[in-house]
């Protein structure tokens, strides 16, 4: 038993050692740690991510200037005025009385302010036929979403007196509102149902309630601790909703799969005869290292995106890895504790023909052996083609992902407009396009913040002038150029339609012409002055702008660190490089997917998607990160397991055969629960909520099937003895590999064994 103890080195086995010789201990600080942490951010609140946050650039400094001069700029409003026939036009008395009658309605609620009559700002298009009724929503922009139902109806009512006309109402509060009404609910119900599949998933995986409840459990805990934790890193780096959106996604993935991981090893070992004890013990030292290894690289692929300087990222970043962080911990600490306390109770609650027993004895199995080699009839068949045939499978397989990841050469990534996020799923789209094409820029200009010491000043009024004449007469803009000045803060705004409307390609043209020819024409030319551009399409652009110079540093620190860890872990270099490659193969075919589906549209009507012509700008910078981590737990622990078996004295072709078949039912029921909860997003109605799902789900599907299950032995295969090459000259890097395998920790190894470093 000495001996055995000794062996015992690696963290994971020590951690899960002591957890199951203290079970309550562990269970009542891990309670204690989710406790307190849950209450210790409830206290301190959180800190949201302010506009000036988010925003980077020119558009970033733009959001800063409002905010220190105390300006809040209210929810604007438009209602569109237009004759349904061509000989309908402003000038006709009916049209008058519908543009009084509006102005009079939205005015009686008591909600609005600042109407204006577009007789009065020209905001009528050039065939005559549009007219726009402008205002501006009391109270706070944040929440006019709330407060706008009484002008919308208003308008409706005037709309049921002038049926010649079309009088739509758009703006922030009204499309806040509509997005709430259509799919306010819709991303929670997407997370709710998210635990239900899981659950469902892991019943028919482990045929037993209690041990499907409890990877679950433990990752709705490590969930919650991380919420507080959340709260409380707030203070530092703000966090906003769509970091705790993606914290859920990223810590029920990670959560699940890490109890999966180390339940399935423990029950394996118990099929195969082991008792309760050492069960434990060696899923500890093999699968709870492998848990380990995974979350340090899952960890350092999410820090990526604290490099790429933007907050929104920071914070899903930072969110990311701390919820992984979590859950590997409790994984490696209060999960073998509890497996302890459940002892054989972890099999209470069998559902007939689904637990593994009645599966092995209605496949003919004796249910005595290894579960693992007896398992996966389908994998044992594709494993003796492929290693039959290793340079065949590898060119083939291969191939396939290249030619898949082909579209993405093509890749354009842009925000996208009302229009192309909901399709035609909302009336108030119609009314986007319409506005659009009446008055093009009209619904989302350009916005210029002029500051000045004096902003009355006769040179600043006079640069202010000369600009709205240049931003018209260079071809940017249609006008007409709108001006709003704060006397008290100096500060005034400038708004300016720019030519290209929804189309972002044409208005960035716009939007380089006001920022390098007619800003320094005006404002350039008046010392003091500070005059940035902001809006949809300038936040559009520079958030572009800024992930594209982030990408490289962002892809060399994953890259690196992961191929560090992969090194140092396994101490071997061949394998670090075939895990960095394989995984960037991964990445690739999910870029290739997304393009073809959502840019070019093949397959969309599928997936219940548009060819939208571009991706999201934040999204490849996202799944690669994403994807990166995510898919080191599939290769950390099938290349563990083969490891494993090599240094039990196996051939390395039979380590492949015995690693693959035997994680071949972890890997497909981790790999099935992700698929589902990442596709649950997917059906969602927002397009970007679309692409992020569908390119998750295939992703995770390519990763568990052709690269873990045919690349990977095959390339193995094919590199033999060289799989463990260690030059000597790395023999001064850390050791962070912790050989141990199901011999070592149940019983004296022989003394041939003992220490064996495996190479050539």
């Amino acid at each position: 038993m000495g001996n055995r103890d000794t062996r015992v080195r690696g963290i994971a086995a020590r951690a899960g050692g002591w957890s199951a010789r203290h079970r309550w201990a562990a269970v009542g600080i891990w309670v204690l740690f989710v406790v307190l942490a849950m209450g210790l951010g409830s206290a301190a609140g959180t800190v949201e991510l302010k506009d000036s946050d988010q925003l980077s650039g020119e558009t970033g400094r733009a959001a800063a200037i409002a905010e220190d001069a105390g300006i809040e700029e209210p929810a604007g409003e438009t209602v569109l005025v237009q004759g349904r026939d061509a000989g309908v036009k402003a000038t006709s008395t009916e049209f008058r009385a519908a543009v009084d009658a509006v102005m009079k309605a939205v005015e009686g609620t008591g909600k609005v302010t600042n109407v204006t009559s577009p007789y009065d700002t020209d905001t009528i298009s050039k065939d005559g036929r549009s007219a726009l009724v402008q205002f501006d929503m009391r109270g706070d922009a944040e929440t006019a979403g709330d407060r706008v139902e009484p002008v919308l109806k208003a308008v409706e009512g005037v709309q049921k007196d002038h049926g010649s006309l079309l009088i739509e109402e758009i703006g922030g509060a009204s499309m806040n509102k509509t997005f709430d009404d259509a799919f306010g609910d819709d991303f929670k119900q997407a997370e709710y149902s998210a635990v239900p599949v899981a659950l469902g998933i892991l019943l028919v995986a482990f045929g037993a309630l209690v041990a499907a409840l409890v990877p679950v459990l433990l990752a709705i805990t490590a969930i919650v601790a991380t919420m507080g934790l959340m709260m409380i890193v707030s203070h530092i780096q703000p966090m906003d909703d769509t970091s705790s959106s993606v914290m859920l996604l990223v810590g029920l993935a990670v959560g699940v799969d890490y109890c999966l991981f180390y339940l399935r090893r423990e029950r394996e070992e118990r099929a195969a005869g082991r008792d309760p004890e050492t069960a434990l013990r060696i899923a500890a030292a093999t699968s709870g290292r492998a848990i380990i290894v995974s979350g340090v690289t899952v960890c350092v692929a999410m820090a990526g995106m604290l490099f790429t300087g933007i907050a929104t990222f920071k914070a899903m970043g930072l969110a990311s890895l701390m919820v992984v962080a979590v859950a590997m911990v409790g994984s490696v600490t209060v999960l073998p504790a509890v497996l302890s306390l459940l002892g054989t109770r972890v099999e209470k609650g069998r559902i007939p023909f689904l637990h593994p027993d009645k599966r092995r004895k209605a496949n003919g199995g004796s249910g005595n052996g290894r579960s693992g080699d007896n398992g996966s009839r389908f994998w044992t068949s594709v494993l003796r083609v492929v290693l039959a045939k290793p340079a065949i499978s590898l060119v083939v397989a291969a191939g396939a992902l290249l030619a898949i990841a082909a579209p993405a050469l093509g890749m354009k990534t842009q925000n996208l407009t009302l229009d192309q996020e909901f399709g035609d799923s909302l009336p108030i789209v119609k009314t986007y396009e319409r506005v659009n094409e009446a008055f093009p820029g009209g619904s989302d200009p350009a916005e210029v913040v002029v500051k000045a010491s004096d902003i009355n000043s006769a040179e600043v009024k006079s640069a202010i002038a000369d600009f709205r004449e240049q931003a018209v007469s260079s071809g940017a803009s249609r006008g007409p150029v709108e001006v709003k000045v704060h006397d008290a803060q100096n500060v005034a705004f400038v708004y300016v339609p720019l030519v290209g409307g929804s189309d972002l390609d044409k208005a960035e043209k716009s939007l380089e012409i006001i920022r390098d020819e007619v800003r320094p024409a005006t404002f350039g030319k008046v010392d003091g002055v500070e005059a940035p551009v902001t809006g949809q399409v300038a936040g559009s652009k520079d958030f572009n702008d800024q992930l594209v110079s982030a990408v490289a540093p962002v892809f060399a620190f994953v890259v690196v660190f992961a191929f560090l860890l992969m090194l140092l872990s396994f101490r071997s270099l061949t394998i670090a490089i075939t895990s960095i490659v394989l995984n960037l193969l991964s990445v690739g075919a999910a870029y290739g997917i997304l393009v073809a589906v959502f840019q070019h549209g093949w397959g969309a009507s599928l997936v219940g998607a548009e060819g939208v012509g571009a991706i999201i700008t934040w999204l490849p910078l996202f799944l690669f990160v994403i994807l990166f981590g995510l898919s080191m737990d599939y290769h950390v622990f099938v290349v563990s397991r083969i490891r494993e078996a090599r240094l039990r004295g196996l051939t390395t072709r039979d380590a492949i055969q015995h690693g693959v078949v035997t994680t071949a039912g972890v890997i497909t029921s981790a790999a099935v629960i992700m698929v589902a909860v990442f596709a649950i997003f997917g059906t969602l109605s927002m397009q970007s909520m679309k692409q992020m799902g569908v390119g998750l789900a295939a992703a995770v599907l390519i990763d568990a099937t052709i690269i873990r299950g045919v690349l990977l032995p095959a390339v193995m295969a094919l590199l033999g003895e060289r799989n463990w090459y260690f030059p000597k000259w790395l023999n001064r890097l850390p050791d962070l590999s912790h050989d141990e395998s199901a011999e070592a920790v149940s019983s004296p190894p022989p003394p041939a064994v003992e220490g064996e470093r495996v190479g050539v």
